[in-house]
């Protein structure tokens, strides 16, 4: 009986080397980037879960003759993501770009191309994809320390793959083609969901700061400010401090309206630091740096453990008696003042902007009574709790559909079910 990596194949199939299977097995080109050129590269972000992304891929400014790059692209061509934690092993499949430009992978992709009369093209993408090859990947397959691993070329082409007679190959892809479609239309139709849900959060939001504009008014931020500061940044490990451990906040603590205080890197234990940097209960926080879409994105800390330091990217602001913090908060969380970050920041690249606090001082804040912002507070808290209660049903859901694509794909290529008599799809042999 035929085994690959610990499961048992029926009778009747075989299995290979994956380097005895493909004609090609190698990664691609370094690009060139220029902002409109005669290839398209295609990288690890543009190699999704969900297929491949073009908006996330970029132009090589290549010379000559496209056929003769390393890494250049043919239809059924199965594209691995070989570097980086998170991302290392995602498997994609090439059918065509989505005009004529040429295409290619970069280094960090490996371009597998399946030998047809060996292995179909599309069962292969689907054995690559499968739990016992993802398994095996970081359990044989990955070189290099924490967060620079690769894949092994060497060890990657003498990976195992089973191998049923070619039709049995052809229906298995007919199958998965079918049956993991509607998958992904299910998990589609969730994550458009969940998009709604978080726009309608944004305009409830909305909604309610408006209501108080046209009430009370506006005034900038500046008015009610007693005083700022901000931390430092030393020399941190690159892991979460634990409890009596002090931790140097990160940039990612905060999103709009939340913090998250594992977001931190550990203070070595010979680093001095400045007590007062530490952050406690009923601060109010601001990101002066962050990518632009997140830069200025303020928060309340909440009960938080003891040991947490700003950075130098975060501002600590505190206000006079007149204006609640998780008020500001709340308003900061708004279209209005987002807009206004994303459109004064400033910095070097798209990947990281800056805010002066002179920007912050001029937000517009609505001048409400205390019972006026503590009504917003209290409307902003329900709406998200009940956002959250939705979302997580809505990921839990999007989870089992994962967990369920995965299994059925690891079924059908390992031969544990039979793909003729299997609920939901029927082939027969006259195609």
């Amino acid at each position: 009986m035929t085994e690959v990596l610990g499961t048992a194949l029926p009778e009747g199939w075989t299995a290979s080397r994956l380097k005895r299977v493909t004609s090609l097995l190698n990664r691609g080109s370094a690009p060139d980037y220029v902002d409109d050129g005669p290839v398209r590269a295609i990288s690890q972000a543009a190699n999704q879960p969900g297929g491949l992304d073009w908006e996330r891929t970029r132009f090589h400014d290549a010379i000559g003759d496209p056929l003769r790059l390393k890494g250049y692209l043919l239809p059924e061509d199965i594209l691995i993501n070989s570097t980086g934690t998170g991302t290392l092993g995602r498997i994609g499949y090439f059918q065509g770009g989505p005009d004529e430009i040429p295409c290619m992978a970069d280094t960090h992709v490996t371009v597998a191309r399946a030998i047809p009369s060996d292995v179909d093209p599309r069962f292969l993408y689907y054995w690559l994809s499968s739990i016992p090859f993802q398994e095996y990947i970081y359990a044989a397959l990955v070189v290099g320390a924490t967060n620079q691993i690769e894949l092994n070329r060497d060890r990657l082409g003498d990976a195992s793959v089973p191998l049923p007679p070619a039709e049995e190959q052809r229906r298995i892809s007919r199958f998965l083609d079918v049956e993991v479609s509607r998958i992904d239309r299910m998990k589609g139709n969730l994550e458009a969901l969940l998009k709604l849900l978080f726009e309608r959060a944004a305009a409830v939001l909305d909604l309610a700061i408006d209501a108080n504009i046209s009430r009370f008014g506006t005034v900038p931020l500046r008015r009610f400010v007693a005083g700022v500061n901000q931390g430092s940044s030393p020399q941190c490990e690159s892991v979460p401090a634990a409890e009596g451990e002090w931790g140097v906040l990160k940039v990612s603590c905060l999103r709009p309206g939340k913090f998250y205080p594992g977001e931190n890197k550990r203070l070595p234990i010979e680093q001095e630091f400045d007590p007062r940097d530490e952050v406690r209960q009923g601060d109010l926080l601001v990101t002066r740096a962050n990518t632009p879409a997140l830069v200025g994105s303020t928060a309340v800390v909440p009960a938080v453990r003891k040991g947490l330091l700003l950075s130098d990217k975060i501002f600590r602001v505190r206000l006079d008696a007149r204006l609640d913090p998780h008020y500001v908060s709340a308003i900061a969380s708004g279209s209005r003042v987002r807009g206004l970050c994303a459109a004064v920041a400033n910095g070097a690249s798209q990947s990281m902007a800056n805010l002066r606090f002179e920007e912050i001082k001029e937000w517009p804040v609505p001048l409400a009574d205390g019972e006026a912002q503590k009504a917003l507070v209290t409307q902003v808290a329900e709406s998200r709790a009940h956002t959250a209660t939705l979302r997580r049903s809505i990921e839990g859901q999007l989870k089992l559909l994962s967990e369920r694509r995965r299994a059925l794909i690891t079924a059908a290529v390992t031969g544990q079910i039979d793909v003729t008599t299997a609920r939901g799809c029927e082939f027969r042999d006259s195609q």
